[in-house]
């Protein structure tokens, strides 16, 4: 991570995509399996085409929504926002 920048958790939110809708709809054991590689490589891939390694970490995919959760700085936060395959992105907040 890099050390001048405070990193929090964030969920991205993707875009529409066909091929997700047509993975979610196969309710199977090996539809579930497929959907959620399919996911886990297009999240890695939206970061990895978008920020420098080792500058963040995503700590999960979420099936539902097509959405994940990521460790990244604000400015990180920012480039996100601006990849064509990201709906939205936003700054987890705790309850208390």
């Amino acid at each position: 991570m890099e050390e001048d920048q405070k990193t929090e958790q964030h969920f991205v939110f993707m875009n529409y995509d066909p091929e997700y809708e047509r993975l979610r709809s196969n309710k199977t054991k090996r539809g579930v399996h497929e959907l959620d590689l399919y996911l886990s490589r297009k999240h890695d891939e939206v970061l990895s085409n978008n920020l420098r390694p080792g500058t963040y970490c995503k700590t999960l995919s979420l099936v539902i929504v097509d959405a994940f959760a990521v460790q990244i700085s604000d400015h990180q936060a920012n480039v996100l926002r601006s990849a064509k395959e990201v709906r939205i992105v936003e700054k987890n907040q705790e309850l208390v």
